[in-house]
């Protein structure tokens, strides 16, 4: 009798127990769900009311010629603005009303920044300012006073921002607006643009291809039309790719140009792999002149951790000849049939420009990969990663990535051990994400990172090149496709774990040739990682294809005139 009753109690205290973790995961859920819920009805009360105040403003300025505001570049717009000849009024609403327009048909944006209206009868007092009357986009995860920075995460929401960041409040010293917050990868960590907060973003070339991550919001809005300049954070191509995406430029300066106070992260405390926050434009001019506005004494008072380095206007202006290094496929990413063009296309353009051209590889990039690029971000084993979506729902485009990243780490070792024979390359990936061992273990590997920053640059020297012509991954993946692109981390986090400054030109798009060249597209490595690539970018005629200019440390000017260079000398060669 006695054993029975302890067996009874025993298969009680089991069902309650699970009862008990039942219920308060479907709690948790239900708590998640109320919360996307009042996040979403912010947003679309903030889409309403702008519309109402986009239509109370059109009605009482009949003759604003909206369509014609929204032709200038960004040179011409400040120029109007600074000379009066266009108001900030009429600015803000076309931008507003087209803003409108755009997130309709690729929903870019996660809230109106309402404030922006009350901003336009104080921006006169900034008149003198670079950025004056221009409205500006930024990413989600930027602090904007009283407005949430979730990064696509539910446990982040209901906690609005006590205070702009530091970035935000230079926009505004110099005369900007900004008046939009834009969509993001749940978490920062994919190359799609997609949140269960939120919803996906598409692009706007074509509604069945991402604008890509993390910071596809602002891609998708500048290349749909809706923003002149927008601000993004690129931890490992997050600002790059979704530029190259949506056929727009953007730019990634040196790590710590540019303040990151204020900026929310997932990996907070993370050395190995830098973040930078940079601008995202139609244009390279528009670029500079952002780098220029924000690189400015208000921003070097208010963060006095960002060295005080103006920006070089005649850096960038400079017209003399460059020698030049270039790279088709670093023997980790073949690139697709369209990236390889572009960078065939843009060398043949330099050299009848009379730039020199020099082969160049980067340094032991299949170890590198694994060991300082996926282990440095993920050196506590995902742990915070997991800890930040714990309780929240999950993005579809992460779930196969999650899975992985949950997986047992001995199992995870396990399995490297087994992929080894058949898919090295996949192998020492699963074994990255298992991070480092101990603290001993981490100092170990900064210093490993170091050391390859060293090297890399005596390699750079020993070329005696001034920048450096790589291929941009592209064209932009399916829906849901994006995290089939593991490998496209040696061409875009390479340069955040290098601190190099690095930014992306459209030169071209898809033609039907490189759909066709696709079909046999094979890969470094002849992999799973290389069919997931194939099957990720096919189906993109028509679509852009980029490049991305690279520069050393600190040599973000020259970088943006390398840019300014390629994009100039393809203007032309299409005219």
């Amino acid at each position: 009798m006695d054993n029975w009753t302890a067996a009874l109690l025993t298969g009680v205290a089991c069902i309650v127990g699970y009862l008990v973790v039942r219920v308060k995961k479907i709690s948790s859920l239900r708590q998640a769900e109320e919360k996307i819920k009042r996040a979403r009805n912010r947003r679309d009360e903030s889409l309403q009311r702008a519309e109402q105040a986009v239509l109370r403003y059109k009605e009482s300025h009949p003759t604003t010629d909206s369509a014609f505001i929204l032709t200038l570049s960004l040179s011409e717009l400040t120029q109007q603005l600074k000379e009066g000849s266009l108001s900030p009024e009429d600015v803000l609403y076309s931008y507003m009303e087209k803003t409108l327009a755009v997130n309709k048909k690729l929903n870019c944006c996660t809230e109106i920044l309402l404030e922006s209206l009350d901003q336009l009868k104080t921006v006169g007092s900034n008149k003198d300012g670079l950025l004056y009357g221009v409205p500006v986009s930024i990413k989600e995860n930027i602090a904007f006073k009283d407005h949430d920075c979730s990064c696509g995460v539910v446990i982040n929401l209901d906690q609005p921002a006590e205070k702009d960041s530091v970035l935000v409040e230079v926009l505004k010293k110099q005369g900007a607006i900004p008046f939009v917050k834009t969509n993001l990868a749940q978490a920062l960590i994919s190359y799609d643009c997609s949140n269960p907060i939120y919803g996906q973003t598409v692009n706007p070339h074509n509604p069945q291809k991402t604008s890509g991550g993390s910071s596809g919001g602002e891609a998708a809005l500048v290349g749909g039309g809706g923003s002149l300049l927008g601000i993004g954070t690129d931890l490992g191509g997050s600002i790059r790719l979704p530029s190259s995406f949506c056929g727009i430029c953007g730019f990634k300066p040196t790590a710590q140009r540019l303040s990151l106070q204020g900026f929310r992260s997932i990996y907070r405390g993370q050395k190995s792999v830098a973040s930078s926050a940079g601008p995202m434009a139609r244009d390279v001019d528009s670029l500079a002149l952002c780098m220029q506005a924000l690189l400015c004494d208000h921003m070097f008072s208010l963060d006095p951790t960002v060295p005080p380095l103006p920006f070089n206007m005649e850096i960038y202006r400079s017209s003399r000849p460059l020698r030049i290094g270039y790279l088709e496929n670093d023997g980790y990413l073949q690139p697709s049939p369209s990236m390889a063009r572009g960078v065939r296309e843009v060398k043949a353009l330099l050299e009848q420009a009379g730039h020199t051209l020099v082969p160049y590889s980067p340094l032991k990039i299949s170890q590198i990969v694994p060991e300082l690029l996926i282990k440095g971000v993920y050196a506590d084993g995902t742990a915070t990663l997991l800890q930040k979506l714990k309780g929240g729902l999950l993005d579809p485009s992460l779930k196969q990535q999650v899975f992985t990243h949950s997986l047992p780490k001995w199992f995870k070792k396990i399995l490297s051990f087994l992929l080894k024979p058949v898919s090295p390359r996949l192998s020492s990936i699963v074994s990255a994400i298992c991070g480092v061992r101990s603290v001993s273990d981490l100092w170990k590997q900064h210093a490993a990172v170091e050391d390859y920053i060293q090297e890399t640059i005596a390699h750079w020297r020993s070329c005696n090149i001034d920048v450096l012509l790589s291929p941009m991954i592209g064209p932009a993946s399916r829906l849901l496709h994006a995290d089939k692109l593991a490998t496209a981390v040696s061409c875009t986090m390479l340069y955040n774990l290098l601190k190099f400054p690095a930014g992306v030109v459209t030169v071209s798009t898809v033609t039907a040739e490189d759909e066709e060249e696709l079909k046999h597209y094979k890969g470094c490595y002849q992999d799973s990682l290389d069919k997931f690539l194939k099957e990720a970018v096919s189906g993109g005629e028509g679509l852009p294809v980029a490049v991305q200019c690279v520069a050393l440390p600190w040599q973000d000017e020259l970088c943006l005139r390398f840019m300014k260079e390629v994009e100039q000398l393809v203007k032309e060669s299409k005219k």
